[in-house]
Formats: C-alpha cells, structure tokens, sequence
C-alpha cells in the first residue's frame, strides 16, 4: 500500500504515547508501521534523495508537528513523552488529528506562522500533505526535471560533430581515460565504420571502449543500428561499445544487446544522457546551494 502522508501519523503516533511511557523514535516507528500493515520494503521506500526513507521522515515530521502543538515532549534525546494536553486530546475519541486540527493550539500557530514565510507561493493543501523536506525535495525534482529537458533540447541543436565531443568529454568526467588530450578521440567523418568515437577504459589504456553517438530528434534508434554497430565493434575486435543517442530505443534494441555474443554494449538514452551530464556538471553550473543543518546534541553535552 502507497506510505500514508504524515499528517495520517499524527493520531497513531499519539495513541502510541498514551500510556505515558518515555517512548524511543524506534519504537514509535514500529507500532506505526504495524498500525498501518506496512512491509519492510514499503518502510525502507526512500525519497528522491535516497537519502532517508519516507516512513521515517513522516513519522518524524508527525512527531515534530505533535510537539509543536505541546502535545508530545521530548525528556530526552530520541525520547517522546506525551503531556497532559496530550492526554486531554485523546480523551475525546477523536477520529483523525491533522494540521487543521492542530491550529487550534496557539505554539502551532505561532510555528505555522514562521514556516508560512518560507512557502508563501506555496499550494496550502500540498505544503498540509507533504513534510517540509518532502516539500522541498518535490521542488527540487521539479527543477531538475525542468532543466534535464531543456538541456535534452540544446544536445538536439549542436552540429553532429560537437555532439560527439561532448559525449567524449561526458565518459572522461565520469573517469574514463584520464585527461581529456589523451582519453579518447572522436571519428565523426566517412568511412569510420560505424563508430563515432574512441576512449580509454582507464589512464594507461589497457582497454577501449568504441562509441557510437546519434544526435536524433524524435526517430527511435532501433534493431539495424545495434546490429551496424555491433559489426563494427567486430570489425575492430573490440569487446566493449557505448551507443549513445537523444533519442530513445526500441525494445527490439533493447532486446538486442542482450544477445550479443563476444562484447558488451551499453545503451545510453537522452534521458539517462542528461541525468548523467546533471549529475557529472557537464554544461551545466550549479545557480544557488541551500544547506539543511540540524542540531549537533553532542556539542552540548559535557565533557
């Protein structure tokens, strides 16, 4: 089942606490899950940024908002205990608490009001749904959506020949061939055979890897061109090829290459083409960097 968003945490979590007991983050997170039937693997889903599970970061951000409205405290580092308002609020049998709820409590309010400033242009319903990191992670898979396809756009503008340089200049940022003088070169003319380009596996050469770069627009790359290509490296005696293209391939393409019998083809689509030129800083520049601090508790304990 889809992980329910965080403000479905708030009364489970609260329930959890209502014996009064110093509950712990993992024990919180526990009874959670086993209220909502929710697997390991559903727990384990991570966020955009792999970085941190969404169950975790719900249940957290549920337990945040709970304390927020002085319904929930914190004795202790990783520790939750509920408070006598707490205690009140589930005495009446309340079928759901969620962020509307919650603005009765004027801590809450007070707290809403300074988290408000930084979503002004924010949709309200989405901003109630989704935990404030989920909320900014949401955005900045938005913009790096955004700047995937219109860089997707511009490798379609470039004459065939820079194209393929830039394919080079891509494998020797993500550490193919060393130096980019003497990682590789680019074919790119009549009579190459069917291979656009040379790298090095490695500095010292011990290896090659044969390109094949389709700078097309819309048009499929399909079986034919693998088949061309896997001639070539043949041809060569070559053991390892890239085929890299704007486009898309087919599923016969596809298919294709895992029929390949003495050499190994990878298949690089637009898609993946400017994930890996994002995630590598190829003709792109970084704009503006934004820093997610939290407190180091271990600053303030004695020595």
């Amino acid at each position: 089942m889809p992980i329910p968003d965080f403000q479905s945490f708030l009364l489970p979590v609260l329930h959890t606490c209502g014996d009064s007991a110093v509950h712990s983050m993992v024990q919180i997170r526990a009874q959670v899950a086993e209220n909502f039937n929710l697997s390991d693997a559903e727990t384990a889903e991570l966020l955009p940024s792999g970085k941190q599970p969404i169950f975790v970061n719900r249940v957290a951000w549920a337990v945040v908002y709970l304390k927020k409205a002085e319904l929930l405290e914190s004795p202790a580092r990783a520790q939750v205990k509920i408070t006598q308002l707490g205690l009140d609020v589930l005495n009446r049998n309340l079928d759901r608490i969620d962020v509307k709820y919650l603005k009765q409590f004027d801590s809450f309010k007070n707290f809403r009001e300074i988290k408000s400033q930084t979503l002004e242009n924010s949709n309200e319903n989405e901003s109630d749904v989704l935990t404030p990191q989920e909320t900014l992670e949401s955005s900045y898979q938005d913009l790096k959506q955004q700047l995937a396809q219109e860089l997707l756009d511009k490798l379609k503008e470039v004459e065939p020949s820079r194209f393929e340089r830039i394919v080079i200049e891509l494998l020797v940022q993500m550490g193919y061939g060393g130096s980019l003088k003497d990682a590789g070169k680019a074919l790119g003319k009549a009579g190459d055979g069917g291979v656009d380009g040379i790298i090095n596996e490695d500095r010292l050469g011990l290896d090659v890897i044969y390109i094949q770069a389709k700078k097309w627009d819309s048009t499929v790359v399909g079986r034919p061109e693998i088949q061309k290509f896997a001639g070539a490296l043949q041809m060569n005696r070559a053991r390892k090829g890239v085929f890299i293209t704007t486009s898309t391939f087919s599923k016969e393409a596809l298919d294709s290459v895992n029929q390949l019998y003495d050499s190994k083809m990878i298949l690089i689509d637009g898609e993946k083409l400017v994930e890996y030129m994002i995630e590598f800083n190829l003709g792109v520049s970084t704009e503006t960097v934004y820093e997610i601090k939290r407190i180091d508790s271990d600053y303030f304990s004695e020595d």
